[in-house]
């Protein structure tokens, strides 16, 4: 914070404690200052309950002022009065830090000791995969759902239909580094309504969906010249780049026609977060065997 704001800040709060102060005992002095001065301030309730105008009873007073005291105190210990760190020198950042510390010196052994494993020690031992579901609970259900399952955008992690590669250093290099799924939008390519409508009807009988009449048929050297770069010719997808089997059943977003003519259309940008420094080497390794045996249980 730079030092005008800070200045700023303090003084700010300083003279609002102070205003406080003095507030409360301008107040605790006003009201009547004997008995012939309680008089009626015309409010009244329910037909007959009226209002006396006296003044707050003491111990109401000393409360606020109780308050103030406390809060004084807890700027004096804590940061609160600009840039003045507090007696204690607490800060959020720190107090985080310590947690971190003290749960890598618990946790830290039982990390390294599952990390050493080799991969496939590692999907097949119990005490692992549990490890490995609470990582999975606590970083990926936002997205992958909490029975992993996902939903339109987010993979099924439950098939065994892979758009990276199932290998532990896909794994675990989707887990680092995020993924970028980009589909282009390829409406000028086709030109036409009719065109769109043909190519929608052919990706789907790849896959078989649909038998491909005639006028579908007619997409397939625009597939072969346009689509296969990243599909293949034949429609099975490539994993180095992420580009989905076309050929089977599973559909990132969805297989109906409406869907697939949004694909082809808008296109699409799916995007993996990294989680490579949230998580750590170890873990990622821990939470990769686990995804990978939430479609390999055998």
């Amino acid at each position: 914070m730079p030092a005008f704001w800070a200045w700023f800040v303090a003084a700010g709060t300083i003279a609002f404690v102070i205003w406080c102060v003095w507030l409360i005992s301008w107040a605790g002095k006003q009201g009547p200052q004997n008995k012939e001065d309680e008089d009626l301030v015309g409010h009244v309730w329910d037909g007959d309950l009226e209002e006396w105008n006296n003044p707050a009873p003491k111990w109401w007073l000393y409360l606020y002022f109780i308050t103030i005291a406390w809060a004084v105190g807890y700027m004096i210990v804590y940061p609160g009065i600009g840039a003045f760190k507090g007696v204690l020198g607490w800060s959020q950042e720190g107090q985080y830090e310590e947690e971190m510390q003290a749960a890598e010196a618990r946790y830290g052994p039982i990390y390294e000791r599952f990390a050493a494993m080799e991969f496939a020690e590692r999907v097949a031992d119990p005490e692992a995969l549990e490890l490995g579901r609470s990582l999975f609970a606590n970083y990926c259900t936002t997205c992958h759902g909490s029975d992993a399952r996902g939903g339109p955008g987010y993979p099924n992690l439950t098939d065994n239909d892979w758009l990276w590669g199932n290998s532990e250093d896909n794994i675990v290099a989707t887990i680092t580094h995020g993924r970028n799924g980009i589909m282009t939008s390829w409406a000028a390519v086709l030109g036409s309504d009719e065109g769109i409508d043909n190519m929608v009807r052919y990706v789907r009988s790849l896959s078989g969906l649909e038998e491909a009449d005639e006028a579908a048929l007619t997409a397939q050297p625009t597939f072969t010249t346009v689509c296969a770069a990243c599909h293949t010719p034949a429609g099975t997808g490539n994993t180095a780049l992420g580009a989905p089997d076309l050929t089977d059943a599973t559909s990132l977003y969805g297989s109906s026609p409406e869907s697939i003519r949004t694909t082809i259309v808008e296109g699409r940008n799916g995007v993996m977060p990294p989680h490579g420094e949230l998580l750590g080497e170890k873990r990622t390794k821990i939470l990769a065997a686990y995804v990978y045996s939430l479609s390999n249980s055998e």
